[in-house]
């Protein structure tokens, strides 16, 4: 498929700014692939989708505050970086971002907080972008790790032109989050509220929780018009023995798998084995899912409505059909449905 097919207009007021007042009472689009139908639906009605012994594939990390901003020396410039990834916990080095990269050299200083908390050196041009950061703190790492909580900021996508709150630390955070690491949030799994959680479970239904840690590939704009010639980010996948064993139960009982968000339908698919099950995995996956991709694992999904041309768009029609979802993305345009991070939700069944 070509990136061109997944372009439509959606009107800027259409991208919500802020999650619903209660999570899991954000409107639901349901897409029946089987009948080819489009329900509209509130997210509590999610309990009457999913029966006894049913499995949701949740993605439990945790985004950290990643956008840091800061001063060059001497000259005192204001900068933005974007802490991407830890490379070296023992001597602080990290991959970023900066912004404005054309200020930033190699050797130069970078000084952060009121009172220089926390100074860090650039040692590495690694793109026109991107830097290798050494932060130069002689404390315990515990202790570095609390500066880096305390000075940074949610990292919202750039499409939510707003500036970012302090609500913004919960509303960005799934109520599950626990393995801190990624940069971008699981945005479907932002619907579960903890007493959804728990009416679910008193149905019967299981939670297998997966950890791939999201990071900013996910936002970054596709180049190419071939789409097998795009090359997505490495991001950190971990998936455990119970993670496994509880989708494969429901596998063999014939119970229906929902992966919760895109993250998890990516990990799903990216550790399979060859007669359709799920196999423990840790390490990286690049994985890039877009029509006519078949997905093997998953029978249902909850995802948000997604920007144009993003590879989020192109996994969700992989899964509903292509066809299928463009009609269902001018139906949620015409009933203003609220699209990307803090929009409303979509179940594909």
């Amino acid at each position: 498929m070509k990136l061109s097919q997944f372009r439509f207009h959606l009107p800027a007021e259409l991208i919500s700014l802020q999650p619903a007042p209660n999570r899991d009472e954000c409107r639901m689009m349901v897409l029946d692939r089987k009948k080819q139908t489009i329900e509209h639906k509130s997210f509590l009605d999610i309990l009457d989708y999913f029966d006894d012994g049913d499995v949701m594939v949740l993605n439990n990390t945790k985004v950290f505050p990643a956008r840091l901003y800061g001063t060059k020396e001497k000259t005192g410039a204001k900068i933005e970086v974007f802490l991407l990834r830890e490379l070296n916990q023992e001597t602080r080095l990290w991959d970023v971002l900066v912004d404005p990269a054309r200020k930033i050299r190699i050797g130069n200083k970078l000084y952060f907080g009121d009172d220089d908390a926390l100074v860090a050196e650039v040692i590495d041009n690694t793109t026109s972008r991107g830097r290798t950061l050494r932060f130069l703190y002689d404390g315990p790492y515990s202790e570095f790790k609390r500066t880096i909580q305390k000075l940074g900021k949610t990292p919202l996508p750039r499409t939510i032109l707003r500036e970012t709150k302090p609500e913004d630390e919960d509303w960005y955070q799934t109520i599950f989050a626990k393995h801190e690491g990624a940069v971008a949030a699981p945005t479907a799994g932002l619907h579960f509220s903890r007493e959804l959680m728990k009416r679910l479970e008193l149905k019967g239904i299981s939670f297998s929780e997966i950890t791939l840690h999201a990071g900013l590939g996910n936002f970054r704009q596709i180049e190419v018009e071939d789409l097998s010639k795009h090359k997505m980010d490495s991001e950190e996948l971990i998936i455990d023995e119970r993670a496994v064993s509880i989708v494969n139960e429901a596998i063999d009982s014939r119970k229906r798998i929902c992966a919760i968000g895109t993250t998890s339908m990516k990990a799903l698919e990216s550790s399979l084995t060859i007669s359709g099950h799920l196999k423990t995995f840790e390490g990286w996956t690049n994985k890039f899912i877009f029509p006519p991709y078949e997905i093997k694992l998953a029978d249902a999904m909850v995802t948000n409505f997604h920007l144009p041309m993003s590879s989020m768009m192109m996994l969700v029609a992989a899964f509903s059909g292509y066809d299928f979802l463009m009609r269902a993305y001018k139906e949620a345009i015409k009933e203003k449905y609220q699209f990307f991070t803090y929009g409303d939700a979509m179940l594909i069944i």
